[in-house]
């Protein structure tokens, strides 16, 4: 019952998530990312615990790596999903650090459902019209490259709804990305809205006005300025 793009950017380092269904609030439980870590997408029978639960993998994975042990992406789905007793309904995909992908979609998942990985992108979906919804968006993904990151996942979705999307029609939709810091570089929800994508356009300018980027520009950056915290209980009384 949704579609949605998981991508990495070797150029900024963004990761993110772009994604649309015929639900109520699609942005609060599906996509999840980390900065410097990667984005995953937990949709069709959703599991959100996939979605946390995955990135800490990812980001056990990295660290496990950076002392050159080689662990295969596809590697944090079989941990992810191996105890899982409804896998068969849910649909998963994500990609890491490096722009390496991998996805899952369960059998039992609603016709059309299915999903296309690529190097730093995949696509899925289930309850579609059928599969150029997938290809719509991979297509336009692919063919945008002097779009920023953030409007070419925006591209990707408008795509994806504009060869016909979920079957059932349309409620919300979600941009989720982030960058180098611990909140999110961009982070824009529509809810409840029968033209959600539209919405979500909307916003997405609005997003990039002169007052909302100035705005942006004065918020401090962990790099920038780390911040260190005591919690009071910690300090020795005298």
């Amino acid at each position: 019952m949704t579609f949605s793009i998981v991508a990495w950017d070797p150029f900024t380092g963004m990761t993110g998530v772009a994604v649309a269904t015929k639900h109520l609030a699609v942005g609060a439980l599906v996509p999840h990312a980390k900065a410097a870590v990667g984005a995953i997408a937990t949709q069709a029978q959703t599991n959100p615990l996939l979605g946390i639960w995955g990135l800490r993998l990812l980001e056990s994975r990295k660290a496990a790596q950076a002392d050159s042990v080689n662990i295969p992406v596809a590697d944090v789905l079989d941990v992810l999903l191996q105890n899982d007793e409804e896998r068969d309904y849910r649909q998963l995909h994500l990609v890491d650090h490096q722009g390496h992908t991998t996805a899952w979609t369960g059998q039992h998942c609603t016709d059309w459902a299915g999903h296309f990985t690529f190097p730093n992108f995949s696509v899925a979906g289930n309850m579609l019209v059928g599969e150029q919804v997938l290809h719509a968006m991979a297509e336009t993904f692919r063919n945008n490259p002097s779009l920023s990151f953030s409007e070419r996942l925006l591209c990707a979705l408008e795509a994806g709804d504009l060869a016909g999307g979920d079957k059932r029609g349309k409620q919300s939709a979600a941009l989720y990305v982030v960058q180098d810091d611990f909140y999110p570089y961009l982070d824009l929800r529509v809810d409840n809205n029968p033209e959600p994508i539209v919405e979500l356009r909307t916003l997405f300018v609005e997003a990039h006005k002169d007052y909302y980027q100035s705005f942006r520009q004065t918020m401090p950056s962990h790099k920038q300025r780390p911040f260190k915290i005591e919690p009071i209980w910690t300090r020795k009384v005298v």
